[in-house]
């Protein structure tokens, strides 16, 4: 493989990357908070109907990129509700939602567009375009540097720089400020956060707040940057594939952006495993090659899901002490 299939491969890692290191992060925060966040593929999904109706409408995607996100996090409340004020099961609520989700996104898509369940192909007014880095033509002919910067790094989606930034945003918020403190508490110990004199309830609430914007920008990027447009069921299990480098990541923001550009990284290269021919082995059945991320996914939480260490108070209902 040479220099320019590299840059290819890795280009294409953080675009395939982008919405699960969003999800990743938007979990990251409810699971923090000790709210399991099964529903993260129905966020995703949701929102990116909805940032493709509100494109296809408005013709503006910063405003569909809004609607992606209060979509999510009307999701997330409606999850918050069952889950932090009914104490009904978390993962439950979550399912519920997915399956939610799945069924009335392309109902309301035949219902509106009548398209097959699909919204009408978005044009590039619509969408959220590539980004072109200052002097990416003129340093593309530098060595190993100028390939990198005006192959890989210039010339991605807007929300790809964005995914990128949430990361050490993310980790600030939860490992250098109060409220990221009394957010890891509440995760760990609610009892003794109530025992402080603040609200465990007011805390989780904030918190699926937050899921719902980070995985409503996920969501919308599927749509109309990555897509053009909302396809049925078009998430493809991103939103577990999300989780489970979460947890793979340890609930750590570093570590969970590594998981996500692995995964991201065996999406990428089944695309160009598709029908090449190996020494010994001849060509590789396609459903092999497009089984790939799973399988790694099952692979690495075979080996990390027994020893990564959850919040503690993970899933567990918090009832007030009396």
């Amino acid at each position: 493989m040479d220099t320019v299939d590299l840059i290819s491969v890795a280009a294409s890692t953080l675009r395939l990357g982008t919405p699960l290191i969003l999800a990743a992060l938007a979990g990251l925060f409810s699971e923090r908070a000790g709210v399991i966040d099964i529903g993260l593929e129905g966020k995703l999904l949701g929102a990116a109907f909805a940032a493709a109706a509100i494109a296809s409408v408005t013709g503006s995607p910063w405003a569909a990129l809004a609607g992606a996100m209060l979509t999510s996090i009307a999701l997330a409340l409606l999850h918050g509700y069952a889950a932090i004020t009914l104490n009904g099961n978390q993962v439950v609520s979550g399912m519920a939602l997915n399956i939610l989700i799945s069924g009335l996104t392309p109902t309301l898509a035949t219902a509106w567009f009548n398209q097959g369940g699909q919204t009408p192909p978005l044009v590039e007014s619509q969408r959220f375009g590539a980004v072109a880095l200052p002097f990416a033509d003129d340093l593309a002919g530098v060595p190993v540097f100028g390939p990198i910067y005006s192959g890989l790094l210039s010339g991605q989606n807007l929300l790809v720089y964005l995914a990128f930034l949430v990361v050490p945003a993310a980790a600030w918020l939860l490992f250098a400020t109060r409220f990221g403190l009394r957010l890891r508490a509440v995760g760990e110990n609610p009892h003794a956060v109530d025992a402080a004199g603040l609200s465990v309830a007011g805390l989780r609430y904030r918190a699926i707040i937050i899921t719902g914007a980070l995985a409503g920008i996920g969501g919308a990027y599927l749509s109309i940057a990555q897509g053009a447009g909302f396809a049925r069921d078009m998430t493809a299990g991103r939103g577990y594939l999300a989780l489970a480098a979460l947890i793979f990541g340890r609930w750590r923001p570093a570590p969970t952006l590594l998981a996500c550009l692995l995964f991201a990284f065996a999406d990428a290269a089944q695309l160009r495993l598709q029908g090449v021919s190996l020494p010994v082995l001849g060509v590789i059945p396609v459903q092999f090659v497009q089984a790939l991320p799973y399988i790694l996914t099952v692979i690495l939480l075979a080996g990390v899901g027994g020893t990564a260490r959850a919040p503690k108070a993970i899933g567990i209902p918090f009832v007030k002490s009396r």
